[in-house]
C-alpha cells in the first residue's frame, strides 16, 4: 500500500506512519518540517494553510490518505479536493466531539452532529471536526473514512494526560484518586487506533466510526493502580467521592485527567457504544501494556511530554490537592 500522511512527526500521525512501516508499506509524509519525520519515510514539504502550500502535493498517486488535521475545515476541504482523483480513500481523524451535546450513553454513529461546513476557517474545534468530515465526503463520498476518536492516550500523546497521571503518581505520597474506583472509562491506546485505522483504509471501509476502547475495559482504578505498579515508589491512592471533589472545587477532566463523575459529560465521553468498529476488526489492547509503554517513553524523552500549543495544560496544582485531602 502506498499511504499518504498528512501530517506524520506527531502522536496520531506518527503512530499511523511507524505502524505502516512496520507493515512494509511506502509511506509519504507530508509536514511544515518542524520536526523530524519517522525514519523511512518519504518526505515532502508544506503549510496547508499558505496560498502555495500544496505544491508538493501536485503530483503522485497514492491508495489511502490519512489527515489529522484539527483546525479549519477549508484546509481539509483544499488538500481532499486536490487528492480525490489521484487517491484511493481518505481517512480523516475526527473527534466524538462531533456529536450534539450531552451524547446519551449508548449512543452510537447514528446519534446528532453538530452543524458543520467544509468552507469554514478557524471554529470551535467540535465544528471543525465536523467541517472537516464533510470537506473528506465532498471529495471522496463512500471512499472517505471518517474516524472518530474517543479519549486517545499512550506514546507519544502531546496531550498531557496520562503523563499527568504517571508523573504525579511516580511523585509519591498521597495521591487524590478520583472515585468511584470501579467507574468504567473509555480510551484508546493511539497504536490501537493506528492499526485499526490501516486495516480499515485496505478493507475500503467508509463512513463514520467511533473508535475508543469497549464500555467496561477498563476502570479509574485499574488506570491509577497501573500507573501505581509500573511507576514504583510509594504513591498512596485516596479514594475521593465526587461530591468532596466538587465541594474542593476541582473540575473533572482538566484538573483530574480522564475523570468526570456520573452524569451528562460522563455520559457523553465514557458511554460510547463501539460495536460497529469492534465489528470492523477494532481489537483494544490491556490498559497495563499501555500505561507501561506510556512510562517507558516518557522516561526516555526526560518524563516532560510534548504539549500541543492549542491545547491548555492539563493536571491539578499541587497545593489545590493538598488542601482537598487535608479537607
Amino acid at each position: 500500500m502506498r499511504l499518504l500522511l498528512l501530517g506524520g512527526t506527531e502522536f496520531v500521525g506518527r503512530a499511523v506512519a511507524e505502524a505502516a512501516l512496520e507493515r512494509g508499506w511506502e509511506v509519504t509524509v507530508f509536514h511544515r518540517g518542524t520536526r523530524a519525520a519517522p525514519p523511512g519515510t518519504r518526505v515532502l514539504h508544506g503549510d496547508r494553510t499558505a496560498g502555495d502550500g500544496l505544491a508538493a502535493l501536485a503530483e503522485g498517486e497514492w491508495d489511502a490518505v490519512v489527515d489529522t488535521w484539527s483546525a479549519a475545515p477549508s484546509v481539509v476541504r483544499d488538500s481532499a479536493r486536490l487528492l480525490a482523483g489521484r487517491a484511493g480513500r481518505y481517512a480523516y481523524v475526527s473527534s466524538r466531539s462531533v456529536y450534539a451535546y450531552p451524547t446519551p450513553a449508548g449512543s452510537d454513529e447514528s446519534a446528532p452532529v453538530v452543524d458543520g461546513s467544509p468552507d469554514d476557517g478557524e471554529v470551535p474545534y467540535a465544528e471543525s471536526k465536523r467541517g472537516g468530515e464533510l470537506a473528506a465526503l465532498d471529495a471522496f463520498g463512500d471512499r472517505a473514512l471518517l474516524i472518530r476518536a474517543g479519549l486517545i492516550v499512550g506514546p507519544y500523546e502531546n496531550i498531557g494526560r496520562l503523563p499527568w497521571w504517571l508523573n504525579r503518581i511516580a511523585r509519591g505520597g498521597p495521591v487524590l484518586a478520583p472515585g468511584p474506583r470501579d467507574l468504567a472509562l473509555q480510551f484508546i491506546d493511539v497504536r490501537d487506533l493506528a492499526a485499526w485505522t490501516l486495516d480499515a483504509v485496505e478493507a475500503g471501509l467508509g463512513g463514520p466510526y467511533d473508535l475508543v476502547g469497549p464500555r467496561g475495559h477498563c476502570t479509574t482504578g485499574e488506570l491509577l493502580e497501573a500507573c501505581a505498579a509500573v511507576t514504583g515508589g510509594d504513591a498512596e491512592l485516596r479514594w475521593t467521592a465526587p461530591e468532596a471533589i466538587a465541594a474542593a472545587g476541582i473540575a473533572p477532566w482538566t484538573e483530574l485527567p480522564f475523570w468526570t463523575p456520573p452524569g451528562e459529560l460522563y455520559d457523553t465521553v465514557h458511554g460510547t457504544d463501539v460495536g460497529k468498529a469492534l465489528a470492523a476488526g477494532l481489537r483494544c489492547r490491556p490498559v497495563a501494556e499501555t500505561v507501561a509503554d506510556t512510562w517507558a517513553w516518557l522516561r526516555s524523552i526526560g518524563g516532560v511530554a510534548p504539549q500541543r500549543p492549542d491545547r491548555p495544560a492539563v493536571g491539578l496544582d499541587p497545593a489545590k490537592e493538598a488542601e482537598a485531602l487535608a479537607g
